[in-house]
């Protein structure tokens, strides 16, 4: 009974280090935090002074005066910047357990696949640095093949393409494993990237990255709208030609086109996966077909044009935004079973 009490309030947790947003779940109580992975801090006499993170520090993005930076410190999933990024997991370890007095927590952390050794080791050394007692590493599309459910220690051949906001894993899984790995880099902020460079080229406008991102999140879709046009939505920014600001209108069909090229990149990821998969596995795959997870897997109708251009049934899991933090907490749930695809730097 008093073992079960103590693995029920275990501070040990799973980190889904996200580019976009961080997701905390602690053992036996699941996901505990969600939050953008953004820290604001002001620089004075050569030292970063943390101000805001999370969701504070998001507000912030695009809107600080010279004195105060708004950064994102994981780029294209891994870090970019090594003491932002240590502050930040310390701040959301300590808002996760929201009590003093844990003892430091074993914590396990999902990094893409593609990820080097020289990156997994800063991701390691920041989570140590963060309070952590022991850091683990866990690919990313495993655990998003087990946060969504999937059956990957059958011996068959299953695909998950793991959309975030700096890469898109694509993996084929076999008895438990990676039996092919790719990490395209990406994802929903090269989506927003992509937008704001339409909209500036095309129509002379310049927007911020969270209009670009609510923009796509309202009417951003994968393929051309049946009628050529589709849903319409007024966008505010700066016009390039006289530097006052400008509304106008824009179309769906005018987003598809802002995205085709980054929905393609997602294609090629997928059809190269295919290419190198051993036949028996790619008769499983089209079987099967393929789980779409991550926040970038909501993209309107990228389903429909992966399945266009593959010829594969697509599903998008059903709690996609939170598959990889569900599967590394689930991974550190049953970390005997699945201890030949946990890296504690041993």
């Amino acid at each position: 009974m008093f073992g079960a009490l103590s693995g029920l309030f275990s501070s040990d947790m799973a980190i889904d280090l996200g580019t976009a947003n961080t997701l905390i779940y602690i053992k036996g109580k699941g996901i505990v935090l969600n939050e953008p992975s953004v820290v604001a801090y002001h620089f004075k006499d050569g030292r970063k002074r943390v101000l805001a993170v999370g969701e504070d520090a998001k507000l912030m993005l695009g809107r600080t005066p010279e004195s105060i930076q708004a950064i994102r410190p994981l780029r294209d999933g891994v870090i970019a910047d090594f003491d932002v990024a240590e502050e930040m997991i310390k701040h959301f370890i300590r808002k996760a357990t929201r009590r003093s007095g844990w003892a430091k927590p074993k914590i396990l952390v999902c990094v893409p696949h593609g990820a080097t050794s020289v990156e997994r080791r800063a991701i390691r050394e920041s989570v140590i640095a963060a309070g952590a007692r022991k850091a683990g590493l866990i690919s990313e599309p495993i655990a998003a093949a087990i946060g969504s459910g999937m059956p990957i220690a059958d011996p068959t051949g299953n695909m998950i393409v793991d959309i975030g906001g700096g890469t898109t894993e694509v993996a084929v899984l076999s008895l438990g494993d990676v039996v092919y790995a790719k990490s395209v880099r990406v994802g929903g902020d090269r989506m927003d990237e992509a937008i704001i460079n339409y909209l500036r080229r095309q129509h002379n406008l310049l927007v911020g990255d969270s209009t670009a991102e609510k923009i796509k999140m309202e009417i951003g879709t994968a393929r051309m709208p049946d009628d050529g046009r589709g849903a319409r939505m007024e966008v505010r920014g700066r016009d390039l030609l006289n530097g006052v600001p400008k509304e106008m209108e824009i179309s769906q069909a005018q987003i598809a086109e802002a995205l085709s090229e980054t929905v393609q990149m997602i294609v090629e990821g997928v059809m190269q996966a295919l290419e190198q998969t051993p036949p028996d596995l790619a008769a499983d795959i089209v079987d099967r077909g393929v789980m779409l997870t991550g926040g970038g897997a909501l993209l309107g109708d990228l389903d429909l044009a992966l399945r266009e251009q593959t010829g594969l049934a697509i599903t998008v899991a059903e709690e996609s935004l939170n598959c990889v933090a569900l599967g590394t907490g689930k991974s550190l749930e049953f970390e005997t079973q699945l201890a030949h695809v946990i890296d504690f730097g041993n």
